[in-house]
């Protein structure tokens, strides 16, 4: 529920629009306001889990998300709705990094990496998926079921979630609530996304900009203070264990690249292709496809063959598959980009589940949650910093080629394949020895 929701508006935002009288930059704020609560939200769910346990700040966050949605169909006004996905998107932020935790927990360090290769090709779905439903759900219903949808799939997960998942006791029921890194942490993260997103969406220049340097003062005085306090909300000093660094490296920019593609890819078939919705969501099924073809084949072997060897299989195919789109134009065949979007699918669940096995072996039970919200914000801040970077060089491209729309998607496809070089140079200082 929590990634596909951070995608099932997009295709909404004009029926939004209509409802609410608004312009379409005041509706992608039920978007962006979201996405801020997910990255302001992530940072805290390892102290939650270690204060109150894992399983009872799962199971809250459901609970809440449920409610959220529910109010969010409910909404009257524009700023109601906004409001009620500030909510929904804290209890979202929850959802995967105290999920992932407590599947660690439970599989163990012998079944974990076939237990990842399950979850994490959801978050390799929801670009995918979440226009394809939307689309869906508009051509039969109301825009208030792009949240109604939700009620059914939370309220089974409760009642699974209580017969069950197992109660685990917090890790440290006394340990204090970090409330200078919270204040530090949160916000700088949530000025810098909303800096690089005023960018993208035409916000005055000097309100982006102010935003995003506050935002990275706030982040560099939260690292000096991470590394001074016993407890902090995020440990720094993470980022500096092996594999930790590599790992999230290639985490962060895999979300760039994943979530990156799945926002020009569609723009471009709308606008360069001149495709509808549903076509264009059509058209995006072969990177799911890959993406769950992938995660089969992670599954058989993933505790047999290095995470470095698959981890850069990976890359390269996603390389591979981005590389067709950097030639984009009319003459470029439907089948090239269905195979392209096939391998980048396969080969980004090569990436994620062996990382994230990978750095979950290694930790200590009471480190799980701390990490998982690590892992998680990274993947997040990958995604969503990725694409308002992308959106800005797609803007400048534009500008420069002026009518030959297809040449600038293909510029910024360039930008893609630079960041999963990058990811590659990441990769590399992975383990070469065989997980056991």
């Amino acid at each position: 529920m929590a990634t596909l929701d951070s995608t099932i508006v997009s295709v909404g935002v004009e029926t939004l629009a209509q409802r609410f009288d608004a312009s379409v930059t005041e509706v992608q704020w039920v978007t962006t306001a979201y996405l801020l609560a997910v990255v302001a939200a992530v940072p805290a769910s390892g102290w939650l889990a270690a204060r109150f346990g894992g399983r009872r700040t799962w199971l809250t966050a459901v609970v809440v998300f449920v409610l959220a949605s529910l109010l969010c169909g409910l909404a009257s006004s524009l700023p109601m709705l906004v409001a009620f996905r500030v909510l929904q998107g804290l209890a979202g932020g929850l959802l995967p990094p105290t999920g992932q935790a407590l599947l660690a927990r439970a599989a163990g360090p012998e079944r974990i990496g076939r237990l990842i290769s399950v979850v994490g090709v959801v978050p390799l779905l929801s670009p995918v998926l979440g226009p394809l439903a939307s689309g869906a759900i508009l051509s039969v219903a109301d825009w208030p079921w792009l949240f109604y949808v939700n009620l059914p799939v939370g309220v089974v997960a409760v009642l699974l979630g209580l017969r069950y998942v197992a109660a685990d006791a917090p890790a440290d029921p006394r340990e204090p609530f970090d409330f200078r890194g919270a204040a530090l942490l949160s916000p700088g993260l949530a000025a810098v996304v909303f800096g690089l997103t005023g960018f993208a969406d035409g916000y005055p220049k000097l309100l982006s900009s102010a935003a995003v340097v506050a935002g990275l003062l706030m982040l560099g005085a939260f690292v000096r203070h991470g590394l001074r306090v016993r407890a902090p909300l995020l440990d720094p000093r993470l980022f500096t264990r092996p594999p930790f660094g590599a790992a999230a490296l290639a985490l962060v920019v895999l979300g760039a690249s994943v979530f990156g593609t799945m926002f020009l890819l569609p723009l471009y078939l709308r606008r360069g292709a001149g495709l509808d919705a549903w076509n264009t969501g059509l058209l995006l099924v072969p990177q799911g496809i890959g993406a769950a073809a992938g995660s089969v084949l992670v599954h058989r072997i993933v505790d047999r063959v290095t995470p470095r060897t698959l981890v850069l299989s990976g890359i390269g195919l996603v390389a591979l598959g981005t590389a067709a789109f950097t030639q984009l134009g009319p003459e470029l065949p439907d089948v090239v980009l269905v195979i392209s979007l096939l391998l980048r699918g396969f080969g980004a669940a090569m990436i994620s589940a062996p990382v994230l096995a990978l750095v979950y072996r290694s930790l200590e039970p009471a480190e799980l949650p701390k990490a998982a919200g690590a892992l998680n914000l990274l993947n997040t801040l990958g995604g969503s910093v990725g694409t308002a970077v992308l959106a800005l060089v797609l803007q400048d491209r534009l500008a420069v080629r002026g009518a030959d729309v297809a040449a600038a998607f293909a510029d910024t496809f360039w930008w893609v394949l630079g960041l999963v070089v990058v990811a590659a140079a990441g990769a590399a200082k992975l383990p070469r020895e065989r997980s056991r």
